[in-house]
């Protein structure tokens, strides 16, 4: 049965709390736990993961059409495509806990199944299925806005602002430049782990970045250099 832990975690962080357990219970089971344990009756993620996909993709598209209404359709598809991709999702599983309290099978389990990115993914998807049958879209819309948009705002995704591009073509006026990121640290748990990004000018430390992501920190690393230019 599903760890009473995780239903508490989702309702003190997040609000969300389940009307059918069931569910959320099936959200979260692998079938390898299922046939495991055909007495308990419970299904497995899938067909609730083949729901949460559209009810992601709906509510991840509507955001971008309404918070950036500058950005042409290829553009908003390029950045929807990032914020969807597996290690996004997985990293979104992870925030909320889900890799700790999936229920998988033992053998999957040795085989970890648990950290398996693509498995987190479909996971987090079902999840937002479940919520969807289960209270509707503006639940899923409550969840989305504490888990994943506030990444898209802080520029983890930015398509739209490509603060290294820019940085690039003023440092490259006058000719080429050497211009690398490295990194100086990686904060936090696993689960939530943030990069420190020291940006290098033809030798010289010109700027520091952090983010949910070497990519997102490379950005704010050159979001700094910008602004100090």
């Amino acid at each position: 049965m599903l760890d009473q832990k995780f239903i508490d975690f989702i309702h003190r962080e997040y609000g969300v709390s389940f009307n059918n357990i069931s569910l959320l219970e099936q959200a979260m089971t692998h079938s390898s736990y299922s046939n495991e344990h055909r007495e308990l009756g419970i299904g497995d993620y899938e067909r609730l993961e083949f729901l949460g996909d559209a009810v992601l993709e709906i509510n991840i598209s509507k955001y971008l059409f309404d918070h950036f209404p500058e950005l042409p359709e290829g553009k908003l598809t390029r950045l929807r495509s990032d914020i969807v991709r597996t290690d996004s999702l997985a990293r979104f599983s992870r925030i909320v806990g889900i890799d700790k309290y999936l229920q998988v099978g033992r053998g999957e389990e040795k085989n970890g199944a648990r950290q398996r990115n693509t498995l987190l993914e479909d996971i987090f998807e079902a999840f937002n299925g479940a919520l969807y049958l289960d209270q509707g879209n503006e639940a899923v819309i409550n969840f989305l806005s504490q888990v994943v948009f506030p990444h898209i705002e802080s520029g983890e995704f930015s398509e739209n602002t490509d603060f290294k591009t820019k940085l690039q073509e003023k440092l490259q006026e006058n000719g080429e430049i050497d211009i690398e990121y490295n990194i100086l640290d990686e904060v936090g748990p696993d689960h939530d782990k943030k990069f420190v990004i020291e940006l290098v000018v033809d030798g010289k430390s010109l700027s520091k970045g952090t983010g949910y992501s070497k990519k997102h920190a490379e950005q704010m690393a050159a979001k700094a250099a910008l602004e100090q230019l």
